[in-house]
């Protein structure tokens, strides 16, 4: 919440608010995705894997991606001590396997937000790929002394969070946005983009608004000029390219 309470005082409307994510409006929208027969990559904090491991397995097992979202979304990494950062990664990457039964290979921050050094122990803990890129519209290999990493940019044009809470603009503009986008698009030179579609459940994951999502998931299913997908599915498809350009220049 934008608002929390200060001084450090447990704001209980924060809480409930946050737990209708995991309680009933990621539910929603998953069911939405498996009424269309669409996977997407479920951002996961390390919290949520440890209060509800049975539906994140669930998700798992339905074939989504699931990305790992920092232990908690008030730990953002250039906030807190390499210590504290360490533990975050150790601890939602341990939560998550236990849960889904697979290791994470992804990590996103809260807020989109990491640094150089974050990024660095996110490779000496064997992640490949992270989103916390905003610098370019493809995906990009980071090479540290600790290894490589490969960054796939996020696009921010579609986020219900601050086009519902922040600019007031109702789920119908939503739909409306990223219709006219795609129409602009298919009249622009022909280039491979990434579209990310931004859908939290504590927000348009509620009835009022989860049939947005709905929406945009009919018009991308039927669309033979969208590859929809996951972000790991991105990682593996960019992974065999470089290989491929390795074996080719040998």
């Amino acid at each position: 919440m934008g608002n929390l309470l200060g001084d450090g005082i447990f704001d209980p409307n924060a809480d409930s608010y946050g737990r209708y994510n995991a309680e009933a409006g990621s539910r929603r929208l998953l069911g939405i995705l498996d009424r269309h027969g669409l996977s997407a990559s479920v951002l996961t904090s390390g919290k949520v894997a440890e209060h509800h491991p049975d539906h994140l397995k669930a998700v798992a097992e339905a074939g989504h991606d699931v990305v790992a979202h920092g232990y908690a979304q008030d730990m953002v990494a250039p906030t807190l001590s390499a210590v504290e950062d360490d533990a975050s990664i150790a601890a939602t990457t341990r939560l998550i396997e236990a849960s889904t039964g697979a290791r994470p290979m992804g990590w996103i921050s809260p807020r989109v937000t990491s640094s150089t050094e974050n990024q660095r122990r996110l490779v000496k803990a064997g992640y490949t790929w992270h989103g916390d890129a905003l610098d370019q519209d493809l995906p990009y290999v980071q090479v540290f002394p600790e290894g490589e990493i490969l960054a796939i940019p996020m696009s921010v044009e579609f986020n219900d969070l601050p086009h519902s809470m922040r600019f007031g603009r109702t789920p119908g503009q939503f739909v409306e946005l990223f219709a006219e986008a795609l129409a602009g698009l298919r009249q622009q030179p022909e280039e491979t983009i990434i579209l990310d579609i931004f859908a939290h459940g504590h927000c348009y994951g509620r009835p009022a608004a989860a049939w947005a999502i709905d929406e945009i998931a009919g018009i991308c299913g039927q669309a033979d000029d969208l590859w929809v997908t996951t972000r790991a599915a991105i990682a593996d498809h960019c992974a065999a390219a470089i290989k491929g350009s390795f074996r080719a220049t040998a």
